[in-house]
């Protein structure tokens, strides 16, 4: 009995499959098999885009891809104290991370400050008689031109101004009273327009000394139970990122035409500010009200202290570098 032969098999059957090349990330090179690289986390994408799929994009951005920042920013503006309270259980990847969060908005919030018309400052002034004295609010360029008399150029206004510039020691001492001279010149003759920039320049610098001593405040103020410094750090880069957020948003009302409205609206914003700070402070730290209410009052004094003397100091330095030295 004759066993029929088997048909043939052609090579390309009977060949065992190659698999193909893996594909590799464009960004890191690293073999990817899913729709992101395990290694970067670059998305999988084609080299050439249309413009819908660059439309899609955008649109998906500003809607629910991605949405860390809408969840973040909703989360900082309602929830007082949520965000850092997320980020210390754990739960961080929804949302975006506090030094970021804190940079963009103060980038923000100062570049908005740089458009306002001039530093505000407290003008004293005294009549010829020295018994009537008048305290007025005023910008920096309208005090200085306030300074002029009639007839008087720019050049021999800044002279007379600056003559009867008196700086005690030890200050006049170390920076010598030539470059204060030279120094308030400039400031009168540009009517304190680089004055204003070099404030605006140097306080974010400030700022990021300025955080870390109320960070060791805080760690005095919760010694029980025992936290580590960060925790207060955070805490505070949470907050004062509120505080960007808020008054950034106020800083917009400028150019909008609702003079009236802008004191109320300033107001609200401070009572919801000091209502904000002491929620966040009990959501974090979880005190008792009495607790949280007398540290709230301590923190706030050594706030109000340090921060006078952080832009006091911002503004004489900002003062003093628009010359340089010998």
């Amino acid at each position: 009995m004759t066993v029929p032969a088997a048909p043939p098999v052609s090579q390309a059957a009977a060949a065992p499959e190659v698999a193909g090349p893996p594909v590799c990330c464009a960004n890191c090179g690293a073999p990817i098999t899913g729709r992101y690289c395990s290694a970067c986390g670059q998305r999988v994408e084609d080299s050439v885009h249309s413009l819908r799929f660059f439309l899609g994009e955008a649109l998906e951005d500003l809607t629910h891809a991605d949405s860390r920042l809408w969840r973040t920013l909703t989360a900082l503006f309602m929830r007082p104290g949520d965000l850092t309270c997320e980020f210390l259980s754990g739960r961080r990847a929804r949302y975006l991370p506090p030094v970021r969060l804190y940079l963009v908005l103060s980038v923000a919030f100062f570049l908005l400050a740089s458009l306002a018309p001039s530093v505000g400052v407290v003008v004293i002034s005294m009549d010829d008689s020295g018994k009537s004295v008048r305290v007025q609010s005023s910008t920096l360029d309208q005090a200085i031109a306030g300074l002029s008399k009639p007839s008087e150029t720019d050049q021999q206004r800044a002279e007379r101004v600056c003559k009867s510039l008196n700086i005690e020691a030890p200050l006049r001492v170390l920076l010598g009273p030539q470059r204060l001279a030279a120094t308030c010149r400039r400031v009168v003759l540009d009517s304190g327009r680089s004055l204003t920039e070099a404030i605006v320049h140097n306080v974010p610098r400030a700022m990021f000394l300025f955080l870390p001593l109320i960070a060791l405040v805080m760690k005095l103020l919760y010694l029980r139970p025992r936290r580590y410094y960060v925790e207060h750090l955070l805490f505070l880069l949470h907050n004062h990122s509120f505080v960007f957020l808020l008054f950034g948003l106020l800083g917009v009302l400028r150019f909008l035409p609702i003079d009236g409205a802008r004191a109320v609206l300033f107001l609200a914003a401070m009572l919801y500010t000091i209502g904000y700070l002491y929620r966040a402070m009990r959501r974090v730290y979880g005190e008792s009200r009495l607790s949280t209410a007398l540290k709230y009052v301590l923190l706030s004094l050594t706030y109000a202290v340090s921060a006078v003397l952080m832009f006091g100091l911002t503004f004489v330095y900002s003062a003093l570098t628009l010359v340089p030295g010998p």
